[in-house]
């Protein structure tokens, strides 16, 4: 479980600056190369999940970024999906799921982070919404929801059924280049390869970040211009 403060250093401010930045323009998704396969518009299901920075917690990361908006405690909120789910088992997500009939991203982005993380909204500083993206795996289209962590209250597993963990992830780790792989997914004699995280929670968890969320992340980094160089020729198995 995890507590913090909201964070008001020169670094900190320089982050939420840049990542509202970012958000105004929500179309940098638009080239999304992850997606397998096309949706079925006629059973599309919209969903939304809550990308949300900020300091989660007095625990510093290992690595030193170059980026001087990212602080040592400037963190990323990300859950482990439980194993024994239908879709997704055992993945590193954001906070998320389906909208409920008549929900906005925002609003389903934040009942999904309450309900998963036992966060407290209020205390969400919502940044804006990002282009809409495709997970045909699950026939979803999906809204990032860009957000700052103002005021942060403790985090943790609320239900076992959905998820095995809950946990911060230092910004700056994510950007160490010893932590960043190309994953490869073999399915049907093809091969698709896509951003990856290696790292350790501060349980000593390890976590594989890759998918959807690590193609957020690697595009956001980007566009922010936080990436460190890093060897794509690195890879890793799936």
């Amino acid at each position: 479980m995890s507590t913090g403060t909201s964070g008001t250093g020169p670094a900190e401010r320089a982050a939420r600056a840049q990542l509202a930045e970012l958000a105004s323009d929500g179309a940098f998704l638009s080239d999304w190369g992850l997606a397998r396969g096309e949706l079925d518009a006629a059973a599309v299901r919209p969903a939304a999940v809550l990308v949300l920075f900020g300091v989660l917690d007095d625990l510093a990361a290992d690595h030193d970024a170059q980026a001087l908006a990212v602080a040592q405690d400037l963190d990323v909120l990300l859950l482990e999906r439980a194993a024994t789910l239908r879709s997704h088992a055992g993945q590193v997500a954001f906070p998320g799921g389906r909208a409920e009939e008549g929900e906005t991203p925002v609003d389903a982005a934040l009942r999904e982070a309450v309900e998963e993380t036992g966060l407290d909204a209020a205390g969400v500083e919502v940044l804006g919404t990002l282009a809409e993206l495709p997970m045909p795996v699950s026939n979803h289209l999906v809204t990032p929801v860009l957000g700052w962590w103002a005021r942060p209250t403790p985090v943790g597993v609320v239900d076992v059924a959905e998820s095995s963990h809950v946990f911060r992830a230092p910004v700056a780790d994510l950007l160490d280049p010893g932590h960043r792989i190309t994953t490869v997914l073999r399915r049907g004699g093809r091969a698709w390869r896509g951003p990856g995280f290696e790292l350790v929670d501060a349980d000593g968890a390890p976590h594989l970040v890759w998918g959807f969320t690590a193609g957020i992340l690697d595009a956001a980094f980007d566009r922010l211009g936080w990436t460190e160089p890093w060897d794509h020729a690195r890879e890793r198995e799936l």
